[in-house]
């Protein structure tokens, strides 16, 4: 018998976690719908939106500094340039593929992620809210910088202009959002290329040499290629939010081709022009790439855009950021969720400015990002477990059981304190990381504790269950369901 307090408190979840969806491309009424699975006639669009969707959120001054980053770790210009093209294409591989799971399941990533995890999804859940919120500090620290410089006008105006306009982007939601990044493909690669060209001429010092040297030089070129990873591997809890509306029919391949195409190529552009104008930028980016442009008109212009490029990266970490909050359990509509992250953004990026910003933005760059690997390796061998030889997956109807996601938990938690050894910010400085130069290698071992243990897991309950089920035994006496 379901009591009506039970049938009340679904209806509630459905309105709140469902609503309004885009019929399709073009639709830009407010999409209120939130983490319940997208159905299948309610699914439209190709695969080659998403190279836009995944292209212009990089193009912004986070990957420049981020870039310049190389050679204040001393390794000068082609060092820089390789680590950083490594630690791009290694993060950027989980969130194409796990991008493919959008089509197949109907479902924004944290929300699928309650396959692996079950009730204990709440941790990583909180988790991916609070980066969402970081990102849009990161991001909307440079945004805020540009206009104050353009308008004259105090620092917290011009970052609250910014995060009024992502808000509002990030209420409209999936269609909007997918509409505004291909707009903004076209007018951030103009207005960079012209950046590119103005740096190639004028008397900048580009191709600098290695300022370090011997164990030193080692140490510095793993922490960069950490950087570049955690700033690509960071879209990996975002991934399937922008394809789950994919048709379940999709092609993988694509799928998987225009995501890597869109981060890899936006990524290594964008950090390529910080490592080469690292000398002419100085600390201020935005005040140094108007010097760059000549000042005047097209100087003005690119201040503009690096605002409105702030602006198209950061609607993306309000809308997963909606996401994760509903994935939680707060029951409050997606569009109000996502003015949330707005809202306390906003003093994150006061904190960042008011300090020194390098080393802020440096410890907040990789703490965002510590849990991540562990967080893919997980609902990743899950999702062998659970989706081979199936097309499509509803996480809707999908059972975990207990003893899954208690493991899961653990071994999120585990994972990330087996990493701290090997951490490296100015807050944290693992005895590993020490004794090796100051080279970061937690988000490595983030993944390979995590695929051990809970790899090693879920192999010995997938032994113990065959003879059960060459029985006919229930799957259920391995542990309870949620």
């Amino acid at each position: 018998m379901v009591h009506k307090s039970d049938a009340g408190s679904s209806a509630l979840e459905a309105s709140t976690f469902g609503g309004r969806m885009p019929s399709g491309a073009g639709d830009l009424a407010i999409e209120t719908h939130g983490i319940t699975p997208v159905p299948e006639d309610n699914r439209y669009g190709t695969p080659r939106r998403l190279f836009t969707v995944w292209f212009a959120p990089q193009m912004n001054m986070t990957g420049v500094f981020t870039g310049s980053l190389a050679i204040v770790f001393g390794l000068g210009f082609w060092l820089g340039l390789l680590a950083m093209v490594i630690g791009t294409l290694l993060g950027s591989l989980p969130v194409a593929y796990l991008s493919t799971w959008g089509p197949r399941t109907g479902t924004g990533q944290l929300p699928a992620a309650r396959m692996a995890f079950g009730a204990t999804v709440v941790l990583p859940a909180i988790v991916q809210w609070l980066s969402s919120i970081a990102w849009d500090g990161l991001v909307g620290l440079f945004g805020g910088e540009a206009l104050s410089t353009l308008l004259h006008i105090p620092f917290w105006v011009g970052v609250l202009i910014v995060l009024a306009l992502q808000g509002a982007v990030g209420i409209f939601g999936y269609e909007l959002i997918h509409r505004v990044e291909a707009v903004m493909t076209v007018v951030l690669v103009i207005t960079f290329a012209v950046l590119t060209i103005k740096l190639l001429s004028g008397n900048h010092q580009i191709v600098t040499p290695p300022t370090v040297h011997h164990g030193d030089l080692v140490g510095s070129f793993i922490l960069e290629v950490t950087v570049a990873l955690s700033l690509a591997i960071s879209w990996a809890s975002y991934a399937s939010d922008y394809s789950r509306y994919l048709p379940p029919s999709t092609p993988r391949k694509p799928v998987f081709w225009y995501s890597m195409g869109g981060i890899v190529l936006g990524y290594i552009a964008i950090q390529a022009i910080g490592i080469a104008g690292a000398k002419a930028l100085g600390a201020e980016t935005a005040a140094g790439v108007r010097d760059i442009m000549g000042g005047g008109f097209l100087g003005a212009l690119a201040l503009v855009v690096i605002a409105l490029a702030s602006v198209g990266s950061n609607v993306m970490n309000d809308y997963s950021g909606s996401l994760a909050l509903q994935t939680v359990g707060v029951r409050v509509r997606r569009p109000i969720s996502a003015l949330v992250v707005t809202v306390i953004a906003f003093f994150l990026i006061l904190w960042m400015h008011g300090g020194n910003t390098s080393s802020r933005f440096e410890n907040v760059l990789l703490f965002v990002g510590y849990w991540i690997p562990a967080f893919v390796a997980i609902v990743t061998i899950d999702w062998y477990y659970r989706a081979r030889g199936r097309h499509t997956v509803n996480p809707a109807r999908e059972s975990t059981v207990q003893a899954d996601a208690i493991v899961a938990l653990i071994t999120f938690v585990v994972a990330f304190g087996a990493s701290v050894p090997f951490m490296d910010t100015s807050i944290i400085v693992g005895p590993v990381a020490k004794a090796w130069h100051g080279a970061d290698v937690a988000y490595f071992v983030n993944f390979g504790v995590a695929a051990i243990i809970y790899g090693a897991y879920r192999v010995w309950r997938h032994r113990a269950a065959a003879p059960a089920a060459a029985l006919g035994t229930p799957a259920q006496t391995l542990g309870s369901g949620r």
